[in-house]
């Protein structure tokens, strides 16, 4: 089913190691309009300080499972052949727009393929480094994942990138600032085309 109307969703996409989670965190500050941050459901175990329907909906797996035959997702995938499931809940989005906001969801490039077919009009944004070796760069500073992830997520990174020109905007993460000012600016001049 393709929506079309006033639904407010943005979407921000972009490998691992390109900004994401602390962009995402300055632009729910600071943005002119509304963002409402979508918490994504997984079956994977909490981490340590994780909090249920904060960080994560922690759901068992025939938990996910009930809520994909029932078509609650808007969309969901198993990540890095972890075994773990993970998905955006149609219910985010209208937590969202019930408080007159966007729903502001950050998700990996097959999840927003799926989200711009049922909403062609999602505000699309793909983030990516200035280079490939500064993404590897970034990557092996959190020192948290083991040569094989990295390599993983690097083949992952390559093919992504290949599908940036799919998204309404690509914005470099160079400096942080700038790619927040930017992104804040699109998403100005989104509303105000909305609200014309």
């Amino acid at each position: 089913m393709v929506h079309s109307g006033p639904e407010r969703i943005v979407v921000l996409s972009g490998p691992s190691g390109s900004g994401k989670t602390t962009l995402v965190r300055k632009l729910v500050e600071c943005a002119d309009v509304t963002l409402v941050k979508s918490v994504s459901a997984t079956t994977r175990p909490p981490r340590p300080g994780e909090i249920h329907g904060d960080d994560y909906w922690f759901l068992t797996a025939a938990e996910f499972r009930e809520k994909l035959n029932k078509n609650e997702f808007l969309e969901h995938a198993e990540v890095f052949s972890s075994g773990f499931l993970y998905g955006t809940l149609r219910s985010e989005l209208d937590r969202a727009w019930s408080r007159n906001a966007w729903a502001f969801l950050e998700i990996d490039v097959q999840g927003a393929l799926k989200v711009m077919q049922q909403y062609p009009n999602a505000v699309t944004i793909f983030l990516k480094t200035p280079s490939p070796e500064e993404f590897e760069r970034r990557l092996r500073a959190r020192g948290t994942e083991s040569e094989e992830v990295i390599q993983r997520r690097l083949t992952t990174a390559l093919r992504e990138l290949q599908l940036a020109n799919r998204y309404k905007y690509v914005v470099v993460n160079d400096q942080l600032e700038t790619a927040v000012s930017e992104i804040c600016a699109i998403l100005k001049a989104e509303e105000m085309a909305r609200n014309a």
